[in-house]
């Protein structure tokens, strides 16, 4: 059997739970990331005391702020709590009558405008704050246009999921300079986009007014972590609103908002820094060469199979992101099984195996093998392939 570290943790055997090879991505149904030993001892050390939370995470803020130059930042419970936290911040404006309402929006500017061919999974999340979402565009296009006639007095925000590159998608840097024309804040889900690194700041110098992280994914903090970016007015606003938040009612109570169930530990934030202070300073360069040496292992290995066309490719944009880091395409011909069943196959095998199939298609993402996991997938794989030939 396969063992991913030296010893399993007990309670994982007493549960009954083994490890698997990720030949998926950073997903959150596999727990995100690995955490590194430093990330770990951080977090052991800031378990054991106790320590004012707002100050934890002003002072976390400022130093996440200042690698990416931007105004300010804010630790969340994952990227869709910053999702929430961004919109129902944008909707609000810092009045209190208002956020003690949230998510009953009806008399406030409630709508935030999000194009149709960006739609996905996850934009239900601007709905728990109570935001109504506006469609604009087509399922292929959307025009400037379509942006012009959509704001009115009741938009809150534009959101603009970072899918790039999209064909059709009215691109960010007109999203931005619209909506700045109209005195409209943009929101930028960027959960996914790390890789390149490079996008940490980015979006925050385009100007862009709240930026989205996941801490759990390429960063390496745990899973349930993210970062907000941007205006500081803004920022200050989602911490207002956050797990951290009490504010006096009366002399005998204290009243919170709708980020009190978006907690984030003291473990948390400080395993946050740590990682994400060492991901801005690994080489990047070096970890596609090692992506690039196991893509290459896996097509030597699989294209002894027959029957099957083995490639290389860069993933399109509707693929599992980030779309930078290229992945194993196995495309069947002739097989007796599908993309699909081959994939609950690999799961089923021992060690279990998560790749994922699209289109028909098998597909292979080495960001979160670790070494010589790619010779397990490649020959897990190829006996799968060559018991299914007809």
């Amino acid at each position: 059997m396969y063992v991913s570290c030296a010893g399993l943790v007990t309670m994982l055997e007493e549960l009954g739970i083994r490890p698997v090879i990720n030949a998926a991505g950073s997903l959150t149904l596999l727990g995100g990331s690995i955490l590194e030993d430093d990330v770990l001892a951080a977090m052991k050390e800031v378990a054991g005391i106790y320590v004012d939370m707002t100050e934890l995470q002003t002072k976390a803020g400022a130093f996440i702020a200042q690698l990416a130059g931007a105004e300010a930042a804010y630790i969340t419970g994952g990227a869709a709590a910053g999702l929430v936290l961004s919109v129902a911040a944008c909707m609000t404006k810092g009045e209190t009558s208002q956020m003690t309402k949230l998510p009953r929006t009806e008399n406030m500017a409630n709508e935030v405008i999000v194009q149709r061919s960006q739609r996905n999974t996850y934009d239900y999340n601007l709905e728990i704050a109570g935001a109504r979402i506006r469609e604009i565009g087509h399922v292929h296009a959307t025009t400037t246009r379509d942006l012009e006639d959509a704001i009115n007095e009741k938009t809150a925000a534009v959101v603009y999921f970072v899918f790039d590159p999209q064909d059709g998608v009215l691109r960010l840097d007109t999203v931005l300079e619209i909506a700045h024309k109209h005195g409209i804040p943009v929101i930028v889900d960027a959960a996914a986009e790390l890789p390149p690194k490079e996008n940490f700041a980015k979006f925050v110098r385009m100007r862009a007014d709240l930026v989205l992280f996941s801490g759990g994914k390429d960063i390496g903090a745990p899973n349930d972590t993210g970062i907000i970016l941007g205006r500081r007015d803004l920022v200050a606003l989602c911490m207002r609103l956050g797990p951290q938040s009490y504010e006096p009612v009366d002399s005998s109570r204290l009243r919170v908002y709708i980020g009190r169930p978006m907690k984030v530990s003291k473990e948390d934030i400080v395993a946050l820094l740590v990682a994400i202070k060492r991901y801005l300073a690994t080489d990047q360069s070096e970890r596609f060469r090692k992506w690039d040496r196991m893509i290459e292992y896996m097509l030597f290995e699989l294209s002894k199979c027959n029957r099957i066309a083995v490639r290389k490719v860069n993933p399109s944009w509707d693929h599992s992101r980030p779309a930078c880091i290229p992945r194993v395409e196995v495309e069947l011909l002739n097989s007796a099984a599908s993309a699909e069943e081959l994939v609950a196959r690999l799961k089923q095998g021992d060690p279990s195996i998560h790749a994922y199939a699209k289109n028909g298609r098998l597909y292979v993402n080495p960001q979160c093998l670790r070494e010589g996991e790619e010779r397990i997938v490649a020959g897990s794989l190829s006996r799968l392939l060559s018991d299914n030939q007809e």
